[in-house]
């Protein structure tokens, strides 16, 4: 009797030993039947359920076939690319970035021609002088009416104007500045291309025209002067205008006047007034708009009554009341030096000075 596989008659005459045929090549093995997208339906579910004789099987869940992998690694990629270039160039302009101009500054002392007058009441000194109608502080910067260039917008043009105010209150009028107990606050605004001309200029001051303390800051000598009258009075004017496409220049001019005493006298210690001429330019590129910071690049200042016997590189050193200028000057300018440009120094007119 044949097994459970062969047929009851046996094996056919010349059919091949273990009953393989010529046929078991193209027999379906068990992962292809599974993998059907169509399945018979068994005679019972046809029979209860009155299903079709065939149905649809639901697709395989299988993993990510190569060309959906291969999808995902080039997302990954080009993600990891935007990344990376948004950290090497994190705004980038259509514009060539322009190198950052050094500042070019002139310091002049204006030598007074007499004895500074003074009086116990900062008021009435500055009642009596010609910033008898100044503003107070920031009151004497205002901005003014912006107006829209070629390639800047009204924004634009206002952020300009408010960056060199900025620089002009805290290197003009904050008091940590003027005692020179800080040079952070004026610092912090500046272009990155020029702190290292700022930090030499603070720690190794010259009067070379690139590297005077004073060109960037008012500030006076602490053993010498402090304020008598926090109430700084102040008046000048900013302009913005475009110089190309991609620059912006506002240039500040104004005059600051300070009532100054010596340093640790009682309040009623007389005070003489001090004054401060700053023409300054700034100069903005898209860069400095964004980040809130300016280019200082010139920077020329008239300041007295003081001395043209001393350096006013570091600091300012003010005649106080009842002093007079010290005789001598600066060393002779060398027309053909080109670090000496700033030993100059002029005369305080009496009309400067107020009248008590």
């Amino acid at each position: 009797m044949g097994g459970p596989g062969d047929p009851p008659e046996g094996t056919p005459e010349g059919g091949p030993v273990g009953g393989e045929d010529e046929y078991r090549s193209v027999v379906f093995d068990e992962s292809f039947v599974r993998a059907a997208r169509l399945q018979e339906s068994s005679a019972r579910e046809r029979m209860t359920d009155h299903a079709p004789a065939v149905r649809r099987r639901p697709p395989l869940r299988r993993g990510f076939t190569r060309q959906a992998l291969i999808l995902v690694v080039l997302i990954l990629v080009a993600f990891g690319t935007a990344i990376y270039m948004g950290v090497r160039h994190p705004y980038g302009t259509d514009e060539a970035q322009q190198p950052v101009e050094p500042l070019r500054m002139t310091v002049i002392p204006l030598s007074p021609q007499a004895r500074v007058p003074g009086a116990a009441d900062a008021e009435t000194l500055f009642a009596h002088s010609p910033a008898a109608q100044y503003e107070v502080g920031a009151e004497g910067i205002p901005l003014p009416a912006a107006r829209s260039t070629a390639h800047f917008s009204d924004s634009q043009v206002v952020t300009a104007l408010t960056a060199a105010k900025d620089y002009l209150v805290r290197s003009s009028l904050y008091p940590e500045v003027l005692d020179s107990s800080e040079v952070r606050p004026a610092r912090a605004l500046l272009d990155p291309g020029q702190l290292d001309q700022f930090d030499q200029s603070v720690d190794h001051p010259a009067a070379d025209g690139r590297h005077a303390a004073t060109g960037w800051l008012v500030r006076f000598d602490p053993t010498r002067a402090e304020l008598a009258d926090p109430r700084i009075r102040v008046q000048g004017n900013l302009t913005a205008a475009e110089t190309d496409p991609a620059t912006l220049e506002v240039t500040a001019d104004h005059t600051f006047v300070y009532a100054l005493r010596p340093t640790g006298a009682p309040s009623g210690a007389q005070a003489s007034l001090f004054t401060v001429r700053r023409q300054l330019t700034f100069r903005f590129d898209r860069d400095d708009l964004r980040l809130h910071q300016a280019q200082l690049v010139v920077s020329y200042v008239q300041a007295g009554p003081l001395s043209c016997a001393e350096d006013a590189a570091d600091h300012l050193h003010p005649l106080l009341a009842g002093q007079t200028a010290r005789a001598g000057g600066p060393a002779g300018t060398n027309p053909y030096a080109t670090d000496s440009a700033t030993a100059l120094c002029g005369t305080l007119s009496t009309a400067a000075e107020p009248k008590v």
